[in-house]
């Protein structure tokens, strides 16, 4: 068989799909039902329009976050200057984050033709040590409450990444989410949440007063639509402007006025206040915790995929699975697989699962010893000895790390400890998989343990894109402070959840292993790609362990399946559950897959006999948005995906 496509301006050709020339069945293209169309043009339908903007985007997860980054742009500033405004308004709405989180940032900057990444994550706080969870029998950190909480980084990269790379005031910025603070209509699916943990939110004395304005009334916390304020946030907010016009005042540039306010928030009256509410409530943060974090600036790591440059944040993140997963399939010729069939889903989990157990048990903290194997695990020739592991018959629960270190030239340290190590339970004797595995059938869980585990792989998170015309672009992935948020004290901030990623046994990991001013292995990865030497897209997604899954799927959308942005963003992905999830009890569940509903039934039949376990859902695309750079037109695509409330605006 063959299927025709047409070339569309600006994106790829859609070269004929011929038969696959291996001995699964000859599939259709199977396309999710928000895409499928009749005719020549299969992705020609979408639930939301691409997005055409010649002069600007902005998109993020919420519409009014994507209304104050259009406020900002007609103000006449750039990309970067609109991301914080984006930025500070998510975090005051509490979509899935607030301003005790973290932020993760990826820049071109077109100065120097570059792209940059900015840390703002978090640390431990003084006493948070593997030995004081394990005294309380906690496998790893609390996945809530005060003793959940690294340093706060949403703040503090907010205002590194204006000072550095933005033209306005922190004034300018911060005003839709300060008039935000002062009362707004609240959102449904916000009070959802807050009626959801209710019980949770209520037992942290300076959460009930912000998130239940109504105590004693049948329903305590906000009604849909109702005006919110927080006058606490707006009050720590008033401080960091104050910070900034008395700087401004003495005669200080714009950038020094704003690290004016950085040094209020992290080493003056803010820092104080949030560090007394943490420890009242039984945290361990110091005000020597907040002073002696930094934000910082840093090179990010890449790839190239058939001549495309893809960027992503080193391995404090999972960001380098895909650059891994993308060596990997660079040695296959996927399109002719066909989008959705069998073998390309077989192909997509394997490659996953090779680049996933290397996350497992290499990534860390970059900033604390042992030094992580960074070159070997994205050499290509790596890729290539690790690809020889894929069984293309049935589907290996038990994929293990590799050895990067002879791909740079070094003796691999932790030789010994990957002896034992498996996402698989094989007998009694092994100790490393055991806290880590889960059972192998889902439905011998409960349907509470099932559902919570669904829920923290994927906890938290949103995602922001915005570029212009003067040529820069930022991809954000911020996120912690999320549903039930501990609010720290009078500051009107929730505090991260982030300390349940780390673990506390280097069997497990040893470079994610817990220690006071370490950052953990986080899920957040902002993406950019260029093409040319100039950016071809910038986008990114919520999800948790997820994350990576819908970014390697949505830019083979688009580089192999000739999709727009936007069909892009909505096609169907599918989920892997084999990798060990960053939160909870970081259980692994191998063979497990979640597919589309739209996916028909032979293919059903062949994955199953493959050893897959698939489970079924309407839309799993994943909140993607992302901004395609018509290069030939010099103009811009926006998309935002179908699957939550994702917005955005272009002009």
């Amino acid at each position: 068989m063959s299927l025709g496509f047409r070339k569309r301006s600006g994106y790829p050709s859609r070269p004929t799909v011929k038969a696959c020339p291996c001995n699964c069945l000859p599939l259709f293209l199977i396309i999710a039902g928000s895409c499928l169309a009749a005719g020549p043009e299969p992705f020609s339908q979408t639930h939301k329009p691409v997005l055409h903007g010649r002069h600007w985007v902005a998109i993020t997860g919420k519409p009014l976050g994507a209304t104050a980054g259009a406020r900002i742009f007609e103000r006449g500033g750039n990309a970067v200057d609109a991301a914080c405004a984006m930025l500070a308004v998510v975090c005051t709405m509490y979509d899935d984050l607030s301003w005790g989180g973290e932020t993760q940032a990826l820049i071109y900057d077109p100065r120097v033709m570059k792209v940059v990444g900015i840390n703002a994550l978090g640390v431990a706080p003084t006493g948070a040590t593997p030995e004081f969870f394990k005294e309380k029998k906690l496998r790893y950190p609390p996945a809530e409450g005060p003793l959940a909480a690294v340093t706060p980084g949403n703040p503090g990269g907010l205002m590194v990444m204006l000072a550095e790379f933005g033209t306005l005031s922190l004034k300018d910025v911060l005003e839709p989410a300060m008039q935000m603070a002062d009362g707004y209509p609240i959102e449904a699916e916000a009070v959802r949440k807050i009626e959801r943990y209710a019980d949770k939110l209520k037992q942290w004395p300076y959460s009930k007063k912000v998130f239940f304005p109504h105590p004693g009334a049948e329903h305590e916390a906000p009604r849909p639509g109702e005006i919110w304020r927080q006058p606490d946030l707006l009050a720590t907010l008033q401080k960091l402007v104050d910070a900034e016009a008395q700087a401004l005042q003495a005669g200080q540039s714009r950038r020094e006025a704003i690290y004016a306010a950085y040094d209020r928030f992290y080493k003056g009256d803010i820092a104080e206040e949030y560090c007394r509410g943490s420890r009242e409530q039984g945290g361990l943060h110091t005000l020597a915790d907040l002073m002696n974090w930094k934000a910082r600036i840093e090179e990010p790591v890449t790839t190239t995929y058939k001549g495309i440059e893809v960027y992503k944040l080193t391995c404090w993140t999972q960001g380098p699975v895909m650059l891994q997963a993308l060596n990997l399939l660079e040695n296959l010729d996927v399109q002719p697989m066909g989008y959705d069939s069998a073998r390309y889903i077989h192909a997509l989990y394997q490659a996953m699962n090779l680049a996933y157990a290397d996350r497992d048990f290499y990534y860390g903290d970059i900033y604390f010893p042992p030094e992580e194997p960074i070159r070997g695990l994205l050499s290509k020739d790596y890729a290539k000895e690790r690809l020889r592991l894929i069984d293309w018959k049935q589907n290996n629960p038990d994929i293990r790390p590799g050895d990067p270190y002879p791909f740079e030239g070094r003796q691999n340290p932790f030789l010994a400890l990957l002896t034992n190590w498996s996402n698989v339970r094989t007998n009694g004797t092994n100790t490393v998989a055991a806290p880590a595995a889960a059972s192998l059938d889902p439905d011998k869980q409960s349907p509470e343990a099932q559902a919570q585990f669904d829920s923290d792989f994927r906890a938290g998170t949103t995602s922001i894109q915005a570029a212009d015309d003067k040529g820069w672009a930022i991809s954000v992935t911020p996120s912690g402070g999320w549903q039930p948020a501990c609010i720290a004290g009078n500051t009107g901030i929730g505090m991260s959840q982030r300390m349940q990623s780390f673990v506390l046994d280097e069997a497990e990991n040893p470079f994610n292993v817990l220690a006071p001013g370490k950052r953990p292995r986080v899920t957040l990865t902002p993406t950019l790609a260029l093409k040319n030497g100039r950016p071809f897209l910038c986008f990114s997604v919520q999800g948790g362990d997820t994350q990576d899954q819908n970014l390697l799927q949505f830019f083979l959308n688009i580089v192999e399946f000739g999709m727009t942005v936007q069909e892009a963003c909505e096609a169907a992905n599918i989920s892997s559950y084999q990798m060990r999830s960053s939160f909870g009890e970081h259980k692994a569940e191998p063979g497990r897959v979640t597919l589309s509903d739209e996916v028909p039934s032979w293919v059903r039949r062949e994955l199953t006999r493959m050893g897959y376990r698939p489970d079924f859902v309407r839309k799993n695309s994943g909140p993607i948005t992302a901004i395609y750079f018509d290069q030939e037109h010099a103009t811009f695509w926006g998309g935002a995906s179908n699957h939550g409330e994702d917005y955005g605006i272009a002009w």
